[in-house]
């Protein structure tokens, strides 16, 4: 059975889906589709932590459904920008532990991410596949996966 490990950018999936289709990503429906490709043995999801109690019921959602919930403080700028994200921490997660499986996928539409996702195809020789919102994902980031799934109806809440 192929070992599988799974990294969600839980932002950028929360706003591209709510920016093109007005719905929530469907986590369990996606848990479903990935665990039919082999057992998944490592499964992060990548989140703010802004103290919100409606975010954390949701972090709990994503725990029982076999994820581990990574979390970043929510930074606050003093000119009233924000900071937030997690691509340093996913591409190293990724590159520690792309070694022990055989397929990596990566829910996430930034482009900053296909040199990652080209890195552990073509020198790690794994099967990276990369979810994505088609209109809202990087050109780039869909040709260096080995498999570009398209984030549309089955894998959208109701």
């Amino acid at each position: 059975m192929k070992k599988v490990a799974v990294f969600v950018d839980v932002q950028n999936v929360y706003y591209t889906v709510k920016q093109a289709y007005k719905r929530n990503f469907n986590y369990n429906e996606f848990w479903s589709e990935i665990s039919q490709l082999g057992e998944v043995v490592k499964a992060y999801a990548y989140a703010i932590d802004r103290g919100d109690r409606k975010q954390e019921e949701f972090q709990n959602i994503l725990r029982a459904i076999g994820f581990e919930v990574k979390l970043k403080p929510y930074i606050q700028r003093s000119d009233g920008s924000a900071k937030g994200d997690w691509d340093v921490g996913i591409t190293l997660d990724v590159m520690d532990v792309s070694d022990s499986v055989d397929i990596v996928i990566l829910v996430s539409g930034d482009g900053d991410f296909d040199l990652l996702v080209d890195r552990v195809k073509n020198k790690k020789n794994k099967i990276v596949k990369v979810y994505g919102v088609p209109q809202l994902t990087a050109s780039s980031l869909m040709n260096a996966a080995s498999v570009y799934e398209p984030i549309n109806e089955k894998l959208l809440m109701n």
